[in-house]
């Protein structure tokens, strides 16, 4: 019997096969340049960039089912920049590399030059993290829907930054991170320069891994040592121990992480100090009576 050939249109969803298990993991790149790292010394994008598409290649290498996404986040937007969304490029076999490696690297820069490209470095502007987070767990939810009946997709999210703790964006973190505890995808954090105690609390929520490297010069080694592997693999493994997890809360009012606060019994806002009204809820609290000291009355001798 002769079949006429059909040919379908090419489409950015992977396609899953239902012989074994998928392993799925985002990398969210902070690619901000007004990061005190980049400003520093710029050229450490593209050490950073080289680490994660080593990393990203190695991934890939370990079983013909893995998937991957590539997120680059600025202070204006997040992007995809793996897969692209434009049409893939013509990848043939350069130096005996795999083409897939080939693909993989070609397609990260370009698509990262274009999404650096016309962007000014404005000094103190924080990442929009959340927002990329938010973007992979709506890219992973729907990945969901489309796999087929008889597999199982693993996912993970990897954020690699270099930027300082936003207390801007504290309720979006907490929103992404419970978000992602209810989805079961894993939240690991790379910090490049400084202690982040709000990305910390995500990996201790969601069951991730957070890490503060030592040296810039080793990001792929600990990279591969302490993220390549699963979570499910690394209670077997010597892996660095996990920190004392700072679980401040960040008020309402000027957006900093404090110790002591007042908590609205409505909506459950947090402020560092008093107020007779909810600026979240607008509810209006009753003044509680100030206890007066009684004097003590002197006795005559």
């Amino acid at each position: 019997m002769k079949m006429n050939n059909i040919e379908l249109p090419a489409e950015q969803t992977p396609e899953f096969s239902s012989v074994d298990e998928t392993s799925l993991i985002v990398v969210i790149f902070d690619s901000n340049p007004g990061q005190k790292l980049l400003r520093d010394n710029p050229h450490i994008l593209t050490h950073c960039l080289d680490s994660i598409i080593a990393f990203s290649n190695s991934h890939l290498m370990q079983k013909a089912q893995n998937k991957l996404a590539v997120m680059a986040c600025h202070s204006k937007k997040s992007e995809f920049i793996f897969p692209g969304s434009g049409k893939p490029l013509d990848v043939r076999q350069i130096d005996g590399q795999y083409e897939t490696f080939t693909l993989v690297e070609k397609t990260i820069k370009q698509n990262l030059a274009k999404h650096l490209a016309g962007e000014s470095p404005m000094l103190n502007t924080e990442s929009l993290l959340a927002g990329a987070i938010a973007m992979a767990l709506c890219y992973i939810a729907r990945l969901q829907r489309s796999k087929s009946p008889g597999c199982m997709l693993n996912s993970r999210i990897l954020v690699v930054t270099g930027s300082s703790d936003s207390a801007m964006q504290y309720m979006n973190y907490m929103n992404v991170f419970f978000t992602a505890q209810k989805q079961n995808v894993v939240i690991d954090v790379c910090a490049l320069d400084q202690h982040l105690s709000l990305l910390q609390q995500g990996c201790d929520i969601t069951g991730g891994l957070y890490l503060k490297i030592p040296q810039l010069q080793g990001l792929l080694q600990y990279l591969l040592w302490v993220f390549l592997p699963e979570p499910p693999i690394r209670q077997k493994l010597v892996l660095p121990p996990p920190a004392k997890v700072d679980y401040r809360a960040a008020c309402f009012c000027h957006r900093e992480l404090i110790d002591i606060g007042y908590v609205c019994s409505v909506c459950l806002s947090i402020f560092c100090k008093f107020s007779p009204i909810c600026t979240t809820c607008h509810t209006v609290f009753k003044i509680p009576p100030l206890a007066v000291k009684a004097k003590k009355k002197k006795i005559k001798l």
